[in-house]
């Protein structure tokens, strides 16, 4: 995998500490639902590409020394040119190419993290609601905490859950104080991360999401309970409603 860098990447140990943690935004889908040849994180949502808004958040927050962008190699030019020359982000940005999978895409991330940072947050680049201020604050949950590897960011299930079999009879009605729903970003130690990655790609274990490998390999993880507009554009339909939530946090800023 390669990385290419738009600015400068190399941080100042003393930038490094006080902003300890590269974000690896990845941004590898095609838009197929979409119908858009350039993915959807360059559809146009208030104004702007949808994945800058995403940047746009962790370059204004204050433990995100690094951002590495990862998408297809051969739409490296447009996310440069649309999402990122226009809006004079100050935070240095390099580039990673997306992989087959999401699984290889954050491996790609990851290998292409400067040298010096102790953690990574990994966030969906169509997750464009997510707050500076939330990223700080679960960032500084796993900072402030030695004995743990990782903090992924959700909220406690309000809906009923069933278990159900192939016909969708229900089985069983869980106790949903158990669960959780998780969105990104998903903070963890480089260490841990590395780790997990080696070991899960020796087992062949393909996770759902980047912290079912920590947790596949003993890692601790923990949930931290972050706002439920930080919505993820899967389909068009989800569109509108986070259009007029975008535009609402305009006015309201």
């Amino acid at each position: 995998m390669s990385a290419q860098a738009m600015t400068s990447s190399a941080q100042p140990a003393e930038d490094m500490q006080a902003a300890p943690v590269c974000a690896i935004i990845v941004s590898g889908g095609t838009g197929s639902r979409f119908g858009n040849p350039g993915g959807k994180q360059l559809m146009e949502v208030a104004g702007r590409p949808l994945m800058s808004w995403a940047i746009e958040a962790f370059d204004r927050a204050a433990t995100i020394g690094h951002i590495v962008v990862v998408c297809p190699s051969e739409r490296r030019d447009d996310v440069r040119r649309l999402a990122i020359e226009p809006f004079g982000f100050s935070t240095p940005i390099t580039f990673a190419d997306a992989g087959a999978t999401r699984q290889a895409s954050t491996h790609a991330g990851l290998e292409a993290t400067p040298e010096g940072f102790t953690y990574v947050a990994i966030h969906d680049g169509a997750r464009p609601l997510i707050a500076p201020e939330t990223i700080d604050a679960a960032a500084r949950e796993l900072m402030g905490n030695g004995e743990l590897d990782g903090i992924v960011c959700g909220q406690p299930s309000i809906d009923t859950l069933k278990i159900v079999d192939e016909q969708g009879e229900i089985e069983s009605t869980p106790d949903r104080s158990k669960f959780w729903t998780v969105q990104t970003p998903q903070i963890f130690t480089v260490k841990a991360l590395r780790y997990a990655e080696r070991l899960t790609e020796v087992m062949g274990f393909e996770g759902t999401d980047d912290a079912s490998l920590v947790e596949q390999a003993g890692g601790i993880v923990r949930c931290f309970e972050a706002p439920r507009d930080n919505v993820k554009v899967t389909v068009p339909e989800d569109l509108p409603l986070v259009e007029a939530l975008l535009r609402a946090r305009g006015n309201n800023a």
